[in-house]
């Protein structure tokens, strides 16, 4: 499962391009290997149509035919998403298999494979995801008919370098090992969409629930999933990497529960969340310092420091104001944790929320679990 990596956003004002997944990719290639397998010859610009009905033509980075087999591979472009995959080569290597055996995936250099349940694709499987094995199905099958030639093919989709990629991905996490997985819903990649993050997060509870853990640990980032992680020493399974995605993890577990849930992060993105954003990055949700400034004066502050607040730069300064004098992080976690069992909406779902600091320190905590 992909998660995007920032690569540079294009400068204010530009058109943002589209770009393609790498199940449209190896989809492409598949084609294009496979009537050369059929007729020697490699179609380039090669096109497909997509699920909704795009036809988009791809160019070939590589040809190979050899008695028996054909390969052909296509550069991925991402267009302008922050996708770790961009500019990997998507190779699909074609062969005709034995009499009866209908459509095999294999997985090459770099594609991963499925190890634990929870995932679309059953353990033991390469990590193919539906979509893409459906468009690479439906173009052999196609082309098979056309060609008057069994739909018995052999499908191997390899990406080298997919192994140091996937490191960048959740995919050790959720149980996928030895490379990326071929992806793609529609086909197209929409600029910083974000939907990759989520749709991990997604998964990332499937394999929790799947392998019967009962406490899950969701961080905006790895220092405060390493402190949270030292407190409870949960499975590599268990550690949801959030991000700055609250909503579009709380609202999956409102159908799909985990027993306990600890949220963990650092000040301003968990008052973000307490004052109701659910989308905790910095370029679409900011911290309100007047909100900010009357929750200190809930606490006691005095008028100097609370006007202090509402002038701050950051939420770093305005707790440095408070601090040793009001215990502000507290009172963020306890608001953060019921803003988070509102959009719950009643799931039964235990939440616990714990606030730290940049180097990991413990600041405050709501709803304890006993670590």
């Amino acid at each position: 499962m992909s998660k995007v990596e920032r690569k540079g956003k294009p400068e204010e004002g530009t058109a943002l391009r589209r770009g393609w997944t790498t199940g449209a990719c190896a989809t492409a290639a598949t084609k294009a290997a496979l009537a050369a397998l059929f007729t020697g010859a490699f179609p380039d610009p090669v096109s497909i149509t997509l699920p909704k009905g795009e036809t988009p033509a791809f160019a070939l980075a590589r040809e190979e035919l050899a008695e028996g087999t054909a390969a052909a591979a296509i550069i991925k472009d991402a267009g302008d998403d922050p996708d770790v995959t961009h500019g990997a080569t998507i190779i699909s290597t074609v062969r005709k298999g034995a009499a009866g055996s209908g459509i095999v995936f294999r997985a090459g250099e770099g594609v991963g494979m499925v190890t634990k349940p929870g995932l679309p694709i059953a353990a033991g499987e390469p990590a193919i995801n539906p979509v893409p094995r459906a468009m690479m199905r439906d173009v052999v099958e196609t082309l098979c008919r056309k060609h008057n030639e069994a739909a018995d093919i052999e499908i191997t989709i390899a990406v080298p370098g997919g192994g140091e990629m996937a490191k960048h991905t959740w995919n050790p996490r959720l149980g996928i090992v030895g490379g990326i997985s071929i992806l793609g819903t529609t086909g197209i990649v929409h600029p910083f969409s974000c939907s990759a993050w989520i749709h991990s997060i997604h998964r990332g509870i499937d394999v929790c629930r799947a392998n019967g853990l009962t406490h899950a640990i969701a961080a905006t980032g790895s220092t405060s999933e390493d402190a949270a992680n030292a407190r409870y020493n949960l499975p590599l399974e268990a550690l949801l990497d959030m991000g700055d995605f609250a909503g579009g993890l709380l609202k999956y577990l409102r159908n799909h529960p985990i027993d306990r849930l600890t949220l963990a992060g650092g000040f301003a993105k968990f008052t973000k969340l307490a004052q109701g954003a659910m989308d905790l990055h910095s370029g679409r949700s900011q911290v309100d310092m007047n909100w900010l400034a009357e929750r200190a004066r809930e606490l006691g502050l005095p008028d100097d420091d609370v006007t202090s607040i509402r002038s701050a730069n950051t939420a770093l300064e305005a707790l440095e104001i408070t601090s040793g004098r009001i215990d502000l992080p507290t009172h963020i976690a306890k608001q953060a944790r019921e803003q988070a069992i509102a959009i719950l909406r009643g799931a039964p779902v235990e939440v616990e929320v714990l606030i730290f600091s940049r180097d990991g320190m413990l600041l405050g905590k709501a709803g304890h679990f006993d670590g």
